[in-house]
């Protein structure tokens, strides 16, 4: 117990002591000095009411600090001094920069501890505080669904539990032997489907009609007919077990579904009904340009690839530097092409018609494509093809560094994602009491640590999400920002 003696000591001249007091923090082993008058610039702050609550006693002083030594007049805290320099900032700057190499998350748990409001982290830190805690949802919302998948609630109808399971069945291979053999089958479906689609167009597998039109054959439409039989039940099956119907109706894969499926149902229509309402000739027409459509199916593929996945996530992210290669290169087409048809008027044999028709010869010059189907012919015209070639290059390399830094950083994002949800799962499973995660479907309690696991305000660490259990896990700033 601190005697009276030494906070009379303290004291001083009575109110302008905060004023004039220097203070002694040692956090995490690092000692620095600090003045009343710049620590009451922000008075809600721990370290300003550290100050003004000296002479409050005991009490006050360790409620606010972790230990104190009034002969030294020196306040321990057990937390990060790493990040205690940043956010002294905003006593001096009025504002707060994270340290490349800190926590986001600790580092947002450390201004909550000092009492700073988040307000004054700038911006530019902000957003790495945002990018964070969108991962540590993300690696919450993954576990929650491989929870989910672990065991069914009894409470629910027969039917839901059965919708469950067809969905899992369905959407995620990794559940169970039989839904990969599943998976498997479905991308072998894909594969022939798209190959039979190739054969048939080679003349010589094609058959004559009784009008003397070359069909395809009739083993490789049998074929086609049975993996359209597959793609329907997997669709139908896949939209009755969805929870979210709408959803997944608009969803983008699931269009391409769609559209691999349709065009033959409505080609079957268009052959059998559609040539008794309209002429023939035009049934044949409408039947190959759907027919055009089954390329679509292709496009499968991305659901059973992550590589592909990847590309399509990484090009989304990219969607500015894409504009930007094209309106570089939309301006050097144009500039080019003009160019290109005036120089090469004076010459009697020009291919350079009209500025419009240069714009192809443009195209294939910028993107360093040369067909040779049109070219200059006069010396100025060369000249003008040689630049444009040059500044075609130029202009395709320039975005392309950050469309490859877009693919590499959401491939490791998800590789990183992948590797923590496995990790939280494992912590799941040393803190449940039989190591079973089914443990935790069974009863209300379960359900409400659930809940816990994922309250993410009171995790302490970058890769720790708080564990099942209600009981406290003690750990230090220093050890959890390793």
């Amino acid at each position: 117990m601190i005697g009276a003696s030494s906070f009379e000591e303290l004291n001083g001249s009575g109110s302008d002591y905060s004023e004039e007091v220097e203070i002694i923090v040692n956090v995490g082993g690092i000692r620095q000095i600090l003045y009343g008058d710049i620590l009451n610039r922000y008075p809600e702050t721990r370290l300003a009411e550290l100050m003004n609550c000296i002479t409050g006693g005991y009490d006050a002083i360790f409620s606010l600090c972790d230990d104190y030594d009034p002969g030294q007049r020196e306040f321990y805290f057990d937390r990060d001094p790493d990040a205690f320099k940043c956010i002294m900032e905003v006593y001096y700057y009025g504002e707060v920069h994270m340290k490349k190499g800190i926590c986001p998350i600790c580092f947002k748990n450390e201004m909550e501890f000092w009492k700073v409001d988040l307000c004054f982290l700038d911006d530019c830190c902000k957003s790495h505080l945002n990018e964070k805690k969108e991962e540590l949802e993300e690696i919450a919302r993954r576990v929650q669904t491989i929870l989910d998948d672990l065991g069914f609630d009894t409470s629910e109808s027969r039917w839901k539990r059965f919708q469950k399971y067809v969905w899992k069945f369905m959407e995620k291979p990794e559940s169970s032997f039989p839904a990969r053999v599943t998976a498997v089958l479905s991308f072998l479906f894909i594969l022939i489907s798209s190959i039979v689609m190739c054969l048939g167009t080679i003349p010589d597998l094609q058959v004559e009609d009784a009008e003397g039109n070359n069909v395809e054959h009739p083993t490789l439409d049998n074929i086609e007919t049975a993996c359209i039989i597959w793609f329907t039940m997997e669709y139908v099956l896949r939209l009755m077990s969805s929870p979210n119907k709408l959803h997944f109706a608009l969803s983008f894969m699931n269009i391409i579904d769609v559209l691999a499926i349709l065009p033959f149902y409505v080609s079957l229509i268009l052959t059998h009904v559609g040539a008794k309402m309209m002429e023939l000739i035009n049934v044949q027409q409408a039947v190959q340009a759907l027919r055009i459509m089954r390329i679509a199916r292709i496009f499968k593929l991305a659901r059973h690839s992550s590589g592909l996945q990847t590309l399509t996530y990484a090009l989304k992210s990219s969607f500015k530097e894409l504009g930007l290669l094209l309106m570089y290169l939309a301006v050097g087409i144009f500039v080019f092409s003009a160019l290109g048809y005036t120089m090469e008027q004076s010459h009697p044999e020009t291919l350079f018609k009209s500025i419009p028709q240069s714009f192809w010869w443009a195209i294939i010059t910028m993107t360093t494509v040369g067909y040779g189907d049109i070219y200059p012919k006069t010396t100025l015209g060369k000249l003008n093809a040689a630049t444009s070639f040059l500044c075609g290059v130029i202009a395709i390399a320039l975005p392309i560094h950050p469309i490859i830094n877009n693919f590499v950083k959401y491939y490791n994002k998800q590789r990183v994602l992948e590797t923590a949800t496995k990790h939280e799962l494992e912590l799941m499973e040393l803190h449940s009491a039989g190591g079973d995660l089914r443990g935790f479907r069974g009863d209300t309690q379960g359900s409400e640590d659930v809940k816990m696991w994922y309250h993410l305000k009171s995790s302490h660490s970058d890769t720790f999400i708080p564990a099942l259990s209600k009981e406290k896990h003690h750990r230090t700033r220093l050890q959890s920002c390793k």
